[in-house]
Parts: structure tokens; C-alpha cells; sequence
């Protein structure tokens, strides 16, 4: 158990037992959906000091204990050196926690500000930078799963970014085969909400580290999708549960892409389609004229 939790967080209330309850379930859902742990499967978590990989973690060692396969956890954070950074406060967090961990060390911070201007988002390079590093250390450690703490909401979000600003029909999906296929990445949280982790992570009062690089910009993109989507929902309740279906539920068929749908053999389709109908059909007129004929009593003597 968590040593730094407060008396409070030691003795969880109904409600909290439930949402734990919820997470768990829908994490093993997914888990269990996308095929995302195999047995002997080592599992690397990254660990940002955010309230979203914390809660994975959480949920991960809590589903580690009654799984029905045996997998390794590796914690993973990469201090990035960013200026007043607490570098002590994850791993105190851990070893209180008495899970396996490692801290990479990589001045990405420096890199990215010194090759973006100000003002401009930092996100893209930094995320690059992070995913590099991470990647290597997963190499190098024989690690075969890494686990990211996205959520429901950042999926849908991605959606809405790539279609806006990106003319794509793409999001992140639950699980992942790296560009260059060495690795498998897995988001155990994908059908867990964003306000559920928020009220989990408020319970549990997780030591919550804030990132000054992309914390600290107003002018994200994700934020105008996430405010829109805010309001959506605000005014028609139920709606980014609907997105998520529709994510969940694609007809290639329906939508205008020619590389993920075969529009030009449709009358192929068609003519094979016709040919069949009509065997069919002469068949069942085949085999109703033969009945036909039985029917017919004998007559005549004999």
C-alpha cells in the first residue's frame, strides 16, 4: 500500500470503492478487448508525474495481483530537466510504493526550447524527443509492452485535432505497433474518462508534478478542441460517449478512402453478386418443377 497516502485515502468510501471499481473494470476491458498483456509480457509504464499515469499505474499493479496472466510492471519517468523540476518526488512516491522502477535523464527540455521560438507549441518536438528516448530505454531493457496513460477524452481530442488541422480521419489508437515495429505500445486507460481519473487522482492525492513546457502554453490547439467538446457535451449530454462509439464502430465502406476500401472492384462485386442470384434462383425453380412432377399421381392400369 501507498505509504504517502493520507488517513482519508486509507479508508476509502463507498463511492471511491466504486470508482476504483470502474476503472479496474474498464482498464480490464480493454486490456482484454485489444489483447493488450500476455503472459510474461514486462510492462513498461511511463510515468510522467501526471494524475493520468499515475492512475495507470495504480490500476495496472491492482489488476497485476488477479490476472489471469503473469506480467512484470517497470515504472519509467524520463526527467527531462526542466528548471525546479522535483526530482525527488517520484522516486519517493515509488519506493514507498514498492514497485520496480527507473528515472532516464535526457535535457530534451533544453533541446526544445532552444529550436522553438517563443510562442510557438513546443508539444510536437518534445513529444518526439520524450517517445526517442523512451523507445531506447524499452530496447535496451527487454521491455515488450509500453503503457501510456491516455484516456477516452485525449483519444477523441486527437480525433478532432487531426480532422481540424490535420485533414486526417486518425486518433490514437488502444493499442499500437511503433513506426519501425520494435515496439508495442498500449493504452490500458482508453475507455476510462478524464473525469473519472480526475476524481480518482483527487481521492488518492497523488503527488501531481506539472509540466512547464506544454502546461505552460495557452495557445494549444488541444485545449480549442477540448473547450469545444466541453460545451458539447454540457449542451447535449452523452455525446463525446457517442463520439467514442463511433470511434469504436467504423464503416470503411461509408466513408471516401480508396487505400482502406476496394471502390473500384464494386461492380465486380455486383456482377459476382448477380451471377449467384441468378443460379440460385434457377435452382429453386429447378427444385420446385421437380416436386412438381412427383406430385402428379400414376394413373393407367396394370
Amino acid at each position: 500500500m501507498n505509504a504517502s497516502l493520507s488517513p482519508a485515502a486509507l479508508r476509502p468510501s463507498k463511492n471511491f470503492k466504486k470508482l476504483q471499481a470502474e476503472l479496474r473494470g474498464l482498464a480490464g476491458k480493454a486490456i482484454a478487448d485489444f489483447g493488450m498483456i500476455s503472459d510474461g509480457d514486462r510492462v513498461m509504464v511511463c510515468l510522467s508525474g501526471g494524475k493520468d499515469s499515475y492512475t495507470l499505474l495504480d490500476v495496472l499493479l491492482s489488476l497485476q495481483r488477479s490476472a489471469p496472466v503473469s506480467f512484470e510492471i517497470t515504472a519509467v519517468n524520463l526527467d527531462q530537466k526542466q528548471p525546479g523540476f522535483p526530482a525527488d518526488v517520484l522516486p519517493r512516491y515509488l519506493e514507498n510504493l514498492g514497485v520496480r522502477y527507473r528515472i532516464i535523464e535526457q535535457n530534451t527540455y533544453a533541446v526544445v526550447k532552444r529550436v522553438i521560438p517563443e510562442g510557438k507549441t513546443m508539444c510536437g518536438l518534445c513529444s518526439r524527443l520524450r517517445r526517442g528516448a523512451l523507445y531506447r530505454f524499452a530496447a535496451e531493457n527487454g521491455m515488450t509492452k509500453i503503457a501510456l496513460g491516455h484516456h477516452r477524452d485525449d483519444i477523441i481530442e486527437t480525433l478532432f485535432l487531426n480532422l481540424f488541422f490535420g485533414g486526417r480521419l486518425k486518433t490514437m489508437p488502444p493499442k499500437l505497433l511503433s513506426e519501425d515495429r520494435r515496439h508495442v505500445v498500449i493504452r490500458p486507460l482508453a475507455y476510462v474518462s478524464e473525469a473519472a481519473i480526475a476524481r480518482y487522482a483527487a481521492h488518492v492525492k497523488f503527488p501531481i508534478i506539472p509540466c512547464t513546457l506544454c502546461g505552460s502554453q495557452s495557445n494549444l490547439q488541444r485545449l480549442t478542441v477540448k473547450r469545444m467538446l466541453r460545451e458539447w457535451e454540457r449542451n447535449f449530454p452523452g455525446r463525446i460517449e457517442s463520439i467514442f462509439s463511433g470511434i469504436c464502430n467504423v464503416a470503411p465502406s461509408q466513408l471516401a478512402d480508396p487505400q482502406l476500401f476496394d471502390f473500384a472492384g464494386l461492380e465486380a462485386v455486383r456482377e459476382k453478386a448477380v451471377v449467384e442470384s441468378g443460379q440460385e434462383k434457377s435452382a429453386a425453380e429447378s427444385g420446385r418443377e421437380q416436386a412438381g412432377c412427383e406430385a402428379v399421381p400414376r394413373t393407367g392400369g396394370g
